[in-house]
């Protein structure tokens, strides 16, 4: 009797590498996490270190395998989500890295990309993206100014760079290959989603030179040979995180507005047409494998995880987070928050935004100050989701995930002020187990279904209110 086949799912996040083992169903049989270290030298920098990386995706791996004993053999394919919009560089000989990983946190070109404002539209019409130090191209340009081992990779032609991502398959695969997938060569913005491949304008814009990026593959493709002790696996799929988790309960839902809320929070359409140019949002491309394309809308919320983070320590409340749930269901009016933490992102799109409370905020206790930091995420996503719907036809649902989605408090909120049910699938593997069932080559047995929880969009006169008022403090504030 042969085997059913199993797929090894890596998800390489900001704190952690995870490796899972999956059926052809979806359901998890093994899986491993290894935390690493974010360094923050400077302010607006974010740091990762290369080796640290990699070895820690190996350990995870090698754990997971592990647990399988014998049936590790059954693994017949495995797939890489990455950070999208992290970068780095490395010496193409042997994939030793020639700078840390820049984090996609990290902002340390900023005040260097106001010189390129004449041409943001261009680059949002090429790219899909709107001008930023979070993408590739600016910390790229910064390793070559400042970092000398750069300099002489590049003065002796050994010089590689592009999307974490690439530098993961390169150092985890068998041949160093050189490779960079749609969703995370486009996080450079350095790649054109019309040609779907590098743009030489974009490249001549930043002073980059050319021959030194990955090569433009699909999304699914024969990538190379992942090999953890003695088991020899293909790699056949490799996305960005927050990409690959559409993809987790299986073929996304047209209609429905996917929002992951973790350290940052992204709303995203997907589509199996070209939205074409979105003034206000993001666009890409999230799934090609040769036979089928699927796009993305986008939005993104920084404030969100790192909005708690601020708030713990604007407070001083170290159990903030903890507290959270309990703040959520109390009643009265909390002040308005202006969440600007991270820089503001879409629709708005102002990097240097101060956040504040507006409100007679002296008599305003802690836990007004928490509810109303929770309820600008609502109506951060809530303003997104309204932009969307300019450009794509109205979502009917809400599909929730990510660590934040926890907070019932907030669910009820983005229900509420959407007027939309929010579905919230408790299921902590939302990234490794949508780029497992890419790489599995979208297995139509994939579970679709999964313990879930509904909250039906009440009838909340005073925070749609609040979201009102919101909105015309933002408007008169950043003038959108």
């Amino acid at each position: 009797m042969i085997p059913d086949p199993l797929y090894l799912a890596i998800d390489q996040g900001t704190h952690a590498s995870r490796a899972v083992v999956l059926d052809r169903r979806g359901r998890v049989l093994a899986g491993s996490s290894q935390e690493i270290g974010l360094m923050r030298p400077q302010p607006g920098w974010a740091e990762q270190d290369g080796d640290e990386m990699v070895a820690s995706i190996f350990t995870a791996a090698a754990q997971a395998l592990a647990a399988l004993g014998g049936r590790r053999h059954d693994i017949v394919a495995a797939g890489l989500a990455s950070q999208r919009a992290s970068c780095v560089c490395w010496d193409k000989r042997d994939g030793r890295p020639l700078s840390p990983v820049f984090s996609w946190q990290d902002r340390r070109a900023h005040a260097w990309l106001r010189q390129f404002e004449q041409h943001g539209e261009e680059v949002h019409r090429r790219t899909g993206l709107f001008l930023s130090a979070h993408y590739g191209a600016s910390k790229l340009r910064w390793a070559l100014d400042h970092l000398p081992a750069v300099q002489q990779a590049r003065e002796a032609g050994t010089l590689a760079w592009g999307p974490q991502a690439s530098f993961l398959v390169c150092r985890l695969l068998e041949r160093q290959p050189s490779f960079a997938d749609p969703q995370c060569a486009a996080r450079t913005q350095l790649w054109n989603l019309g040609a779907r491949d590098w743009d030489p304008w974009l490249l001549e814009l930043f002073g980059l030179p050319q021959g030194l990026l990955p090569k433009s593959v699909p999304t699914c493709h024969p990538f190379g040979t992942l090999r953890v002790g003695d088991t020899a696996i293909p790699l056949t799929a490799v996305n960005g995180d927050q990409s690959a988790a559409v993809f987790a309960f299986g073929w996304p839902e047209q209609d429905s507005a996917y929002v992951n809320i973790g350290t940052s929070a992204f709303v995203q359409r997907a589509l199996t047409r070209d939205p074409g140019y979105v003034p206000r949002q993001l666009t890409g491309i999230i799934l090609d494998d040769g036979a089928a394309t699927v796009y993305t809308v986008e939005g993104n919320v920084n404030g969100a995880g790192t909005a708690l983070e601020w708030l713990r320590t604007e407070l001083g409340v170290e159990d903030v987070v903890a507290l959270l749930p309990e703040w959520l269901d109390r009643a009265g009016d909390p002040p308005l928050f202006l969440n600007g933490i991270a820089g503001l992102g879409g629709p708005f799109w102002q990097p240097d935004f101060a956040s504040r409370f507006v409100g007679d905020t002296a008599a305003t206790e802690p836990w007004q100050k928490a509810v109303a930091v929770v309820e600008s995420m609502a109506f951060l996503l809530q303003a997104n989701i309204d932009e969307m719907a300019k450009h794509v036809p109205p979502a009917k649902r809400i599909r929730v995930s990510g660590g934040v989605s926890k907070f019932d408090g907030l669910c009820k909120r983005l229900a509420a002020v959407s007027g939309l049910p929010v579905h919230r699938r408790e299921d902590a593997e939302a990234t490794t187990r949508g780029i497992g069932y890419l790489a599995a080559g979208r297995p139509p047995e994939w579970v679709n279904t999964g313990e879930e929880e509904v909250f039906a969009p009440g009838d909340d006169p005073a925070i749609r209110g609040r979201y009102r008022r919101w909105r015309a403090l933002m408007a008169g504030a950043t003038g959108v």
